[in-house]
């Protein structure tokens, strides 16, 4: 049985960052990713998109009541205006919600915003203390700024794939989930937070900027580039540590076993039976377990196929092995820590009906975060937003006439 908690839609949470406006011109995933996560931290996050086709993602598979998966899935928590930035209108239109806003994010291939009018010095004029928030691929400078830019593109240039492949002399891999979009979302979500804070003590404004790349070799380096720390001391070629996976198949199914201390190690060859291999010159330290990483691994994977997932669970917890079940997408659903931690949420969004989504996962005690509303449809928001900044019933309909706005 799954048990799942009820997100509370609707109500005002009063998260961490309620009270802060963020204009949100991104799409894709990097950028929409990150300013949801400040959206269910209490955030208004107001999503400008182009009238006729909107975030590319919004055409994306897997749908339900026109709305995709992946769009509904990066995007609660705002509002959308449909807004034509290519005219003169919908650029003052923009400006004049820049100018109640504490942060401005976009995500175009750098000089884009510039040509359209609302670059950080076309924004500032309006709010002069505004959190200015460029992203990109690759940077503003070198021979890559202008480069179109994707997931897999950044996770071949990073050494992502390198890494993923085990060794220079492998083929590199890509990791099947896109770290760089996401990584590169989380950190922009700091970054915000942090400026916001810097902003409250200085009473000034700042541009933060951030590529994908940048982000993902920030990443990196903190497990993978032991090889490349050292300047004076450079690695010819990186090596695989192993071939073998830490997923183990047993006799029906999955499971990972990781031990690292002696003491670990010593419960394993208990919860194997396998005492012998206490006694083996190749495994008495971990230095020389790491060393011999390949024959260790082999062994455990001829002990672990003889027996089922659940009966190797049981013996290498009764040790205290680390050990888990290796599960898929579905079966996660309903695993029992995950249904203890509440990180999965359902609600009824008024177009794509039940959505099981995860919550925010940082848990505030004080200024707790929520899904105070779902994602949008395109402009759905439009007259809303713009009756909230003044204008009247005709200016919005001449507006909408003239193409400027949709939805």
């Amino acid at each position: 049985m799954v048990k799942e908690s009820d997100a509370v839609l609707g109500a005002e949470t009063g998260g961490p960052l309620h009270g802060y406006r963020i204009i949100d011109l991104t799409t894709m995933i990097s950028g929409p990713f990150a300013t949801m996560i400040l959206g269910d931290q209490g955030a208004e996050v107001i999503k400008v998109e182009t009238p006729k086709q909107g975030d590319h993602v919004r055409a994306g598979g897997h749908r339900s009541g026109g709305l995709a998966a992946n769009f509904l899935n990066n995007n609660r928590n705002k509002r959308s205006i449909a807004l034509d930035l290519k005219s003169k209108e919908g650029r003052d239109v923009l400006l004049r919600l820049a100018a109640g806003a504490d942060v401005f994010v976009q995500n175009f291939r750098p000089g884009v915003v510039e040509r359209l009018g609302v670059g950080e010095a076309d924004i500032r004029a309006v709010r002069p203390d505004i959190v200015y928030v460029s992203l990109n691929g690759f940077g503003e400078s070198g021979p890559y700024a202008a480069k179109p830019t994707y997931d897999p593109i950044i996770q071949a240039v990073s050494g992502l794939a390198s890494v993923q492949g085990g060794s220079d002399e492998n083929p590199p891999r890509l990791v099947r989930t896109i770290v760089p979009d996401k990584m590169t979302a989380v950190t922009a979500a700091q970054a915000i937070t942090a400026a916001l804070l810097a902003r409250a003590k200085s009473g000034e404004g700042q541009h933060v900027r951030l590529s994908m790349l940048d982000a993902v070799l920030a990443f990196l380096w903190s497990s993978d580039m032991g090889g490349q720390t050292f300047v004076d001391k450079p690695v010819s070629a990186q090596r695989a540590a192993s071939f073998i996976d830490l997923i183990y198949a047993t006799l029906d199914g999955h499971i990972s076993v990781a031990v690292m201390s002696d003491r670990e190690w010593q419960a394993l060859t208990r919860a194997l039976e396998r005492p012998e291999w206490l006694e083996d010159g190749r495994f008495t330290t971990p230095a020389l377990r790491d060393q011999n990483i390949n024959e260790r691994l082999a062994l455990i994977q001829e002990v672990l196929k003889a027996r089922t997932s659940a009966d190797w669970l049981a013996r290498l917890e009764a040790e205290g092995v680390p050990c888990a079940p290796a599960l898929t997408r579905n079966e996660l659903i309903a695993h029992e820590q995950v249904v203890a931690s509440d990180i999965l949420v359902t609600s009824d969004h008024p177009h794509a009906g039940r959505l099981r989504q995860a919550r925010p996962a940082a848990r505030f005690d004080k200024t707790p975060s929520g899904i105070r509303h779902g994602a949008p449809l395109l402009g759905e928001h439009s007259d809303e937003i713009l009756a909230e900044l003044g204008l009247s019933r005709e200016e919005i309909a001449a507006l909408r006439g003239a193409g400027v706005i949709a939805g």
